[in-house]
């Protein structure tokens, strides 16, 4: 066997055991959603949709995974983004609170300013992917959602 091989070899087979091994971490391995508790009173049925579209799988109870979300990292990742996007704002713990509308506007500001949904997720999920109408639509619902009007 030539030097170039035995090299790949020490290179490859370490990375293949490795990616097997890491499976066997269960982070981001639980595809269950946990219960809706509570939705906010949507302004209309549209600005719903547009948020389960463009928000609901990282800021609601209703993940849809894609099955490369199964194999780690990439289920690290993906469970982590969710956490965070569900502490940030849930749409399926809503609590029509002070917190709720606060967090409501800082997503407002982020949609206007093109940070949601992020970038990569929008590659990923090409129905995320919101046209300038349909943003300043989810923007004003979410404003009529928010304030109880």
């Amino acid at each position: 066997m030539s030097k170039t091989a035995n090299n790949v070899l020490v290179l490859v087979l370490p990375a293949i055991a490795l990616l097997f091994l890491i499976q066997m971490v269960p982070y981001g391995k639980n595809l269950v959603n946990p219960p809706v508790i509570n939705e906010p009173i949507w302004d209309s049925a549209e600005t719903r949709a547009l948020a389960k579209r463009a928000c609901f799988d990282c800021h609601s109870h209703e993940t849809v995974r894609p099955r490369y979300s199964m194999f780690a990292p990439i289920s690290w990742l993906i469970q982590w983004d969710v956490d965070r996007g569900r502490d940030e704002l849930n749409f399926s713990d809503w609590r029509n609170g002070a917190r709720e509308a606060e967090r409501a506007d800082k997503i407002r500001g982020e949609i206007t300013g093109g940070e949601m949904p992020p970038l990569p997720y929008r590659m990923i999920h090409p129905t995320a992917r919101l046209t300038e109408s349909e943003r300043q639509l989810l923007i004003k619902g979410l404003n009529k959602t928010t304030s109880g009007r």
